[in-house]
């Protein structure tokens, strides 16, 4: 529709107008009867509109019929240009202000954040970990009871974990860092805990609760390592001095969320004894002054993580190596538990229990020549975190 006024003709008592719609020229004849004029400088169209005419024609004609009227009301109110003025002055700033105020209100309804209900379903990685120290310190002075004059533990650790997983695509990884010190003014300082331990695995679903996988770990500690005997302390480890890494291939069976049985038939360890001296003592199963060992065997292991509630959870694994090529009745087996109870938002007690069998790890007995389950409990309250 094209409305295009081509003339607009001023008459004393009324007024005529042409329009052309869509290129066919009529000639419509608005009246505009003196009975709208109050004097020369008011006016008021009313517009005629023929029944015939394009709905859209009416539309814009009664359109200017409401434009003018409120034009004759205002200027009949209005007997003075400048109070015209003024009020029309007065309404647009209103208007503005008005608008300005809804904008506002409309911009910051939009840039508000909206909470969307958390979907893991899409989730490619899930991450996070948890870390805690503990410390507890104790003198005595003048105590017949007995016991140190001066006492102070230390203990902290860090667990780590970034799980993917992506159509039949699955990548597990968790590193565990345990350190602790003890101090006393009996036994002086030593060292109660050291280990770091890397775990990856990596899987291709063939079932919903089965998957082909590779798995690599990698076990050592950070500091050196003496045993105590009759307050005699040997030398016996150091950092790689031992180092275990691990390389199998097998398959992983995830019976439910919290739980994962991986068993390998095939799978290579490296044994590391990267410290001269406990090397040329054929420690750890090596070679003397060798420094390293690869031994050929079968391996599973078992991991369980929960969550019971908010504040209590727990993390378990187990580790079994069978050598083929000596003594494959003689099982390595690797243990750790650690229970958490959250006391707050961020003090907890943490208890954990470590065990561990090696037949090539030979430091026990009385010649010092013998393997033996080796176990390690700590309890303690202190700090802790989750992220």
């Amino acid at each position: 529709m094209v409305f295009l006024f081509s003339a607009i003709h001023h008459f004393k008592y009324g007024l005529y107008a042409t329009a052309i719609l869509n290129k066919n020229v009529k000639v419509i004849q608005y009246r505009y009867s003196s009975y709208f004029f109050s004097n020369s400088k008011s006016f008021l169209f009313y517009l005629l509109v023929q029944s015939e005419q394009p709905l859209a024609l009416k539309i814009q004609l009664r359109f200017f019929h409401w434009y003018f009227t409120t034009i004759k009301i205002l200027l009949q109110k209005f007997r003075s240009m400048k109070q015209l003025i003024f009020f029309v002055f007065t309404f647009i700033c209103s208007t503005v202000t008005a608008q300005d105020a809804s904008i506002q209100k409309i911009r910051l309804e939009t840039q508000r954040t909206i909470k969307k209900p958390t979907d893991t379903s899409n989730k490619i990685w899930k991450k996070g970990g948890l870390y805690g120290i503990n410390i507890s310190q104790g003198s005595l002075s003048n105590w017949a009871a007995g016991g140190d004059n001066f006492s102070l533990s230390v203990n902290s650790i860090l667990n780590l974990f970034a799980f993917y997983k992506k159509g039949k695509t699955s990548w597990d990884n968790t590193f565990d860092f345990n350190l602790g010190y003890v101090n006393t003014t009996s036994i002086g300082g030593r060292k109660n805990d050291d280990r770091f331990d890397f775990l990856s695995k990596v899987g291709h679903a063939i079932s919903p609760k089965l998957s082909l996988a590779e798995l690599l770990n990698f076990r050592s500690q950070i500091f050196k390592g003496y045993t105590f005997s009759n307050n005699v302390k040997t030398y016996a480890s150091n950092f790689l001095a031992p180092g275990y890494l691990l390389l199998s291939a097998g398959l992983d069976y995830k019976p439910t969320k919290n739980l994962s049985i991986y068993f390998s038939p095939a799978s290579a360890r490296w044994v590391i004894v990267n410290d001269t001296a406990l090397a040329n003592k054929g420690l750890y199963g090596v070679t003397p002054g060798k420094k390293s060992k690869l031994e050929f065997g079968g391996f599973a292991t078992v991991n369980y993580l929960k969550e019971f509630n908010k504040f209590v959870s727990y993390k378990g694994r187990l580790d079994l190596f069978s050598n083929y090529n000596k003594n494959p009745q003689n099982v390595d087996v690797f243990l750790s538990n650690t229970l958490n109870a959250k006391l707050g938002k961020l003090f907890a007690i943490t208890w954990s229990v470590d065990m561990i069998y090696d037949d090539d790890v030979r430091l026990f007995g009385l010649n010092k020549t013998s393997p033996s389950l080796q176990l390690k409990s700590l309890v303690g309250i202190g700090f802790q975190v989750k992220f």
